[in-house]
């Protein structure tokens, strides 16, 4: 049913509101929704004969629960009208079957059953033609267990949007303090002896398209004419050095950055480190209006598939084979980060409270600020520790969800897992994560032509937290939270505020409080414009808030203090001269610098 429109009969009138009509008359429900109802009425006239006789007998003037009557009139009108244009007769003995309805439940929710049978039903089998296209063996067996892994997925979101599985807020509490232990509550003792049984894994699944780059994130040049991965080495050798271990540095790369980092790698080739790599999941994106896979083989562009999210990791360390990798080298403890957080290195004393404490799983969560009020953060849930994001909060409670007073913590990403304990909620299906829809678009193939809406079901890692025994949060320091998302971060990290010690940045000891907040504007999106417009990065020890919007330009030896805002009108441009200092300005207007 890829491409259908909704079939004529089935459409809202211009009287009755037209497209913008249908979904208030269907409890919110898409016409996707109708167009497999209409399959399902026109494949199964038994299932047609039942769903008419029971909309018949309920849906008398009294009977219909409020808020349902336009509904009920409108979806039997129609069906209706389909059952006298295709001539089918209902027998009587399919007349006298009495479908019972359940008290307070809405009668389209038989419908949303069957239509969720009927879409798992048609993914199912798209996803067997596509195993079926796969002639290697090893490639097909692998390939079967990642579009199983997809379909369960896939089946938990129809399952979900059926049962309205929204979080119930009134269960909702701010984290025990035995599910929140203080980093600095924490024994003062260095785990050594383990270290040779733990093993780093960065996320290495993002490309640098955000930042007007190509290639994968991790190889941006961050600091010193060194990336993102180039730091994390020396980190993991330092380490290795420091202590005479061996702890192997795993990166999960996606079908995205693979190739690129499998080249780029190749460089430590001779250094004191182990590096090893995996692949995460790729799955097909799904078709919005018929929720079929939007590849036909499994050889389709690139465009049709997605990395599932970092969720993914627990099930591709398993299915790559990974995670016994990992077992049979002694691994006990995995720590995980994000390629771009610059903040994540390997703590001793986390580790030896990992030991001590006998936890399964380990969050880093780090005290809220107004710049993180959107982040994750770890909340009790009837008794058991949970990660809650921003989109699963009612819109009536989102501001209840960014109080730094309610909720004071949130999470950094930085994960310790036990190796034996991820091995087993895989193996035991354990793993149900809350689901992430990700709405996209797919580039048409010809000009002219409309995009096509496809969704990505994604899961965050830090949502398993559910899964594991002794799971717990520990309150870290704000240094082991230093992400590059945006050049406005890049700034920060690139600046004298930091010193480069072994692949690991310091904040410079003068420097008395949190770092301070930067917000570059559009012109310094791409890391090209960023490095154009400021050549040389400011001192900023002294800074506390900037702000730049419109096309600046800083030049050489510039120190900024306290506040400085600084804004270029419409269809002019600054150019700070080379040797100022502002300090608690605005800049406001134009101002150019001309060489002669």
């Amino acid at each position: 049913m890829a491409g259908r429109a909704l079939p004529s009969h089935l459409k809202p009138s211009a009287a009755e509101g037209g497209e913008g009509g249908f979904a208030p008359r269907h409890h919110g429900k898409t016409q996707s929704h109708v167009l497999l109802l209409a399959s399902v009425l026109q494949s199964d006239t038994r299932f047609l004969g039942n769903w008419l006789v029971y909309v018949g007998r309920t849906g008398a003037p009294g009977a219909v629960q409020a808020g349902e009557e336009s509904c009920f009139h409108y979806i039997f009108g129609q069906a209706s009208a389909l059952l006298h244009s295709k001539r089918h007769s209902i027998s009587p003995a399919v007349r006298n079957l009495s479908p019972v309805r359940p008290a307070g439940l809405c009668f389209l929710q038989a419908f949303e059953n069957t239509s969720t049978n009927v879409a798992a039903s048609q993914m199912r089998n798209a996803l067997n033609k596509l195993a079926d296209g796969v002639t290697d063996p090893a490639e097909k067996k692998y390939f079967e267990t990642e579009m199983d892994n997809f379909f369960a997925l896939f089946r938990r979101y129809l399952n979900d949007k059926a049962k309205g599985n929204a979080i119930d807020w009134n269960r909702i509490a701010p984290p025990k303090k035995e599910q929140v232990v203080n980093y600095n509550d924490l024994a003062n003792s260095e785990a050594v002896e383990y270290l040779n049984k733990l093993a780093v894994v960065k996320l290495n699944g993002g490309l640098g398209t955000s930042m007007g780059c190509v290639g994968p994130k991790s190889v941006i040049e961050v600091r010193d004419g060194m990336s993102f991965l180039d730091l994390s080495v020396r980190q993991i050798e330092y380490l290795n050095r420091t202590y005479d271990v061996n702890v192997p540095f795993v990166l999960m790369n996606s079908f995205n950055t693979d190739n690129d980092t499998a080249s780029i790698i190749k460089k430590y080739e001779g250094h004191n480190i182990d590096i090893l790599t995996f692949n995460q999941s790729k799955y097909p994106r799904i078709l919005k209006d018929s929720l079929l896979p939007a590849p036909k083989t499994r050889e389709s562009d690139i465009a049709n598939w997605y990395p599932p999210g970092h969720g993914d990791v627990f099930e591709s360390l398993y299915n790559t084979g990974m995670l016994d990798k990992l077992i049979e080298r002694g691994i006990e403890t995995i720590f995980l980060s994000n390629a771009d957080n610059l903040g994540a290195v390997v703590d001793l004393r986390i580790l030896q409270h990992m030991v001590d404490s006998k936890a399964e799983y380990i969050m880093e969560l780090t005290d809220k600020t107004k710049a993180d009020v959107k982040g994750g953060t770890i909340i009790d849930y009837e008794g058991s520790v949970r990660l809650l994001e921003i989109a699963q909060v009612p819109k009536e409670h989102v501001n209840e969800f960014k109080s730094i007073k309610k909720f004071k913590y949130f999470n950094t990403n930085n994960i310790w897992m036990d190796v034996k304990a991820v091995k087993r909620v895989v193996e035991q299906n354990e793993l149900a994560m809350e689901i992430i829809p990700n709405g996209k678009s797919i580039p048409a193939d010809k000009k002219g032509e409309a995009d096509i809406s496809v969704l990505q079901l994604e899961t965050a890692v830090g949502a398993a937290i559910k899964h594991f025994k002794g799971a717990h949060g520990v309150n870290v320091p704000r240094k082991r939270f230093l992400p590059v998302k945006t050049c406005s971060d890049l700034m920060l990290v690139k600046s004298d505020l930091y010193t480069l010690q072994h692949g690991q940045l310091v904040i410079d000891p003068n420097r008395f409080g949190p770092a301070p907040l930067i917000k570059l504007g559009s012109d310094f999106k791409k890391v090209s414009s960023f490095q154009n417009r400021i050549p040389s990065i400011p001192k900023i020890v002294e800074l506390d808030h900037l702000t730049i919007t419109g096309p600046v330009n800083l030049g050489r030896g510039v120190t900024l203090k306290g506040t400085v805002i600084i804004v270029a009108t419409e269809g002019s441009t600054i150019d700070i001269p080379p040797g100022s200092i502002l300090e608690n300005v605005v800049v406001q207007g134009s101002l150019r610098l001309l060489e002669h």
